[in-house]
């Protein structure tokens, strides 16, 4: 299986399964001498984890990473970060039932025509579980661009179902376990979980993840964009289906009046386009929105066929996220980071010497 790195000059190697022994990650192109230990890893993996509430997945991983290599006497030496977080709370046995059939809206059917072979324990290869490394790497990301450039990345939970939520304060956010930014909302966000797991269902969410602080000039302008590289960044993400960047989709309905940001010797006066204009960064802040469909592993039965292509209907039991975009803001935001390091590292390689022309003096809105 090939297709397990992503990343230029900061490339991201991922392996393990969701009820092998462990997942492992490999960070390659890390500058030398950042302070890095694996308490900077842990934390943020521990605003994924499962099992954080009732209503995500009742799994329980302490997911405690160790890393390997690429750290010496707690700086890093430029040379590749190996980490290792294991697998702890493994019950296969939820999935024998279900081992010839294929779940709608999974990757089962298609792992099993591509490769002729697949592991049906939690999903295997196709589990969310794999986005620990994606966090794991995004963690060293987020520590170098804060300390190198200032660059804040956080992101918050904008829809749950039907449920459209508004942006009070960022201090909210990490006080939930829905990553809401509106603490006012949590009981009625609560009593919806409730009533759908109850009910044996799921639904999809909506993700916004923000960069404060990029500089003007990362990305290229027509294969290497900032904005395409996001967006597939994002789409790499497990049940992710949309990614808008800036307005997005909203853009359609907008004047080119009001959809251009204007510009004064301030800075723009809108940001529309999402921090990002002709593939490079604008020095505005970076917005992105991600759409999270429903989990596909569901208790209600539903039609499908087995593996000798007979119809037959399936119903998943086991521990599931009723919506797996709870628990998706740390990931979003891994990912955002991780591109956004190695567009830091391609611009500097290529550019580093050279003095912006036309001075601003800062986004005036963002």
């Amino acid at each position: 299986m090939s297709g397990n790195s992503f990343g230029t000059l900061y490339c991201v190697t991922s392996f393990g399964e969701s009820h092998g022994p462990a997942y492992g990650g490999v960070v390659d192109g890390c500058p030398p001498g950042l302070a890095l230990n694996n308490e900077d890893l842990q934390k943020e993996l521990d605003r994924r984890k499962p099992g954080s509430s009732r209503h995500v997945t009742q799994r329980r991983e302490t997911d405690t990473v160790e890393i390997l290599s690429g750290v010496y006497e707690g700086r890093t030496t430029g040379s590749a970060i190996g980490f290792l977080i294991r697998n702890e709370d493994q019950r296969s046995k939820d999935y024998s039932a279900i081992a010839d059939k294929f779940r709608p809206g999974h990757a089962d059917y298609t792992y099993w025509q591509k490769y002729g072979v697949r592991d049906p324990r939690g999903g295997g290869r196709a589990s969310a579980r794999e986005t620990v490394v994606r966090v794991a790497a995004g963690a060293i990301a987020k520590k170098w661009l804060k300390e190198r450039y200032g660059i804040v990345i956080r992101g918050y939970l904008a829809q749950l179902g039907s449920r459209k939520l508004k942006f009070e304060s960022w201090d909210a956010v990490e006080k939930n376990p829905f990553f809401a930014p509106d603490a006012a909302i949590i009981p009625e966000l609560e009593k919806f979980m409730d009533e759908l797991r109850e009910r044996g269902d799921s639904c999809g969410a909506r993700v916004n993840v923000v960069a404060q602080g990029v500089p003007v000039g990362w990305g290229e302008p027509v294969y290497g964009r900032l904005d395409a590289d996001l967006a597939a960044a994002m789409m790499s993400i497990n049940a992710v289906k949309g990614v808008e960047i800036g307005a997005g989709f909203a853009a359609i309905e907008q004047k080119g009046s009001e959809h251009g940001d204007e510009m004064t010797p301030e800075g723009f006066l809108s940001n529309n386009n999402g921090g990002v204009l002709g593939g490079i960064s604008t020095g505005q802040d970076v917005t992105v929105s991600i759409a999270l469909k429903p989990t596909s592993s569901i208790r209600l039965p539903r039609r499908t066929i087995n593996t000798r292509g007979e119809a037959t209907s399936i119903e998943t039991t086991g521990r599931h996220d009723p919506c797996v975009g709870i628990r998706a803001t740390p990931i979003a935001e891994a990912m955002l980071a991780c591109v956004l390091i190695d567009h830091a590292l391609r611009h500097r390689a290529q550019c580093a010497d050279v003095t912006p022309p036309t001075v601003v003096k800062g986004p005036k809105i963002n």
